[in-house]
């Protein structure tokens, strides 16, 4: 798979092949601007690669429309972003349910949504009532919690945190994993961790690097 974003020709991204099983955690080690994020986003179908294939739970994601894509990565995958996007002003009730707005097999598999968000609130270690609360009032790590929660609910098969422990001390971010192995584990959901800390790898099944699995282009300074 390549891709090489439009108007800029210094810089193009290949990745011959990568692959992530059911269940299985993976971290993806590199520095910024090794193209972590582009590949985060053609793995999302954000954008489409210029040559080669992406497929997502068996999905070729070039073989379906705009609208589809984004019907599908609602289904099918789970994004922890590095800033959480949460809706300030929404209550957390409002941020975790929102994915299940656009995504109605996943809302089926959820079951009885809004008790679904809270007993994720609650395995999250939230406190009781907090899915009224609004997301603005919350502190960083219940944020971040929350963020967790959305990403998770409705079972998707893949979770993809885009370095959500990078504002976090050693202590934090040990919990943080510990909260989201759990989840992923009780539901058999594929991680893939973008992070540019190696210390982490110790905790996932497989560590992989930018520089040993993509060939990145860049013009010459």
């Amino acid at each position: 798979m390549a891709y090489r974003w439009p108007g800029q020709a210094g810089f193009a991204l290949g990745v011959p092949a990568l692959a992530v099983a059911a269940g299985e955690s993976v971290l993806l080690l590199g520095e910024s601007g090794s193209g972590k994020s582009t590949l985060l986003s053609l793995i999302c179908g954000t954008i489409l690669p210029d040559s080669g294939t992406v497929r997502v739970a068996g999905t070729d994601l070039a073989t379906l429309s705009g609208g589809a894509r984004d019907r599908f990565r609602a289904e099918r995958i789970g994004v922890i972003f590095q800033q959480f996007n949460l809706l300030p002003f929404g209550t957390v009730a409002d941020n975790i349910l929102l994915p299940l707005l656009f995504a109605p097999d996943r809302r089926a598999r959820a079951g009885d949504a809004a008790a679904a968000a809270a007993d994720l609130c609650t395995a999250l270690g939230l406190p009781t009532g907090v899915m009224r609360s609004k997301a603005s009032t919350l502190s960083v790590g219940q944020q971040q919690r929350v963020a967790v929660t959305r990403a998770l609910i409705g079972q998707p098969p893949l979770i993809i945190a885009d370095e959500p422990t990078s504002a976090l001390d050693a202590n934090s971010q040990a919990a943080f994993l510990d909260l989201l192995f759990r989840q992923t584990a009780a539901h058999d959901t594929a991680l893939l961790m973008v992070s540019h800390d190696p210390r982490l790898g110790d905790r996932f099944d497989r560590v992989l690097r930018m520089e040993d699995i993509a060939q990145i282009e860049r013009a010459a300074a």
